[in-house]
């Protein structure tokens, strides 16, 4: 191939401007910063997507669950007001009223349960004590001791 420039072309070409039969350096380029930056902006929609249930960690399990399935409902129909409940939901803080409610109710169910069985046979074994522990016991005197001796 020629390497010759047209007779209709100016002398000084931009250096962008390949010659026939090259590679075009500059298309592979912009293929590449292309592909990176959708690949980019694809990254930040899917992390400013998932926004509301990185707020919601500090939430409880029914809160994070609601905001979860109101996140992946707004992903797939494209409606933005599923997003924006989810992100108005992780800002609310709700308070907890199922764990004191379960606390009590093992505490009671407990108590309960103490109170309906019959003593174990172990515990009805055990004799009562006497109502006076301290019994004065004879002292031996030396006398004794050496009749037992003997």
């Amino acid at each position: 191939m020629d390497n010759q420039i047209h007779p209709v072309a100016i002398d000084h070409l931009p250096p962008f401007i390949t010659a026939p039969g090259q590679t075009d350096i500059l298309f592979n380029v912009m293929v590449v910063v292309l592909i990176v930056m959708i690949l980019l902006l694809g990254a930040f929609y899917f992390r400013l997507h998932a926004l509301p249930e990185r707020m919601a960690h500090r939430a409880n399990r029914t809160q994070i669950e609601i905001i979860g399935v109101l996140a992946l409902i707004s992903l797939f129909t494209h409606n933005h007001l599923f997003w924006i409940a989810g992100l108005l939901l992780a800002m609310v803080q709700f308070p907890d009223f199922r764990t004191p409610a379960v606390s009590i109710a093992d505490s009671l169910s407990r108590i309960a349960s103490r109170y309906d069985q019959p003593p174990s046979p172990e515990q009805a074994a055990v004799p009562a004590a006497p109502e006076n522990p301290v019994v004065a016991q004879p002292q031996q005197t030396s006398q004794s001791v050496s009749d037992e001796k003997a």
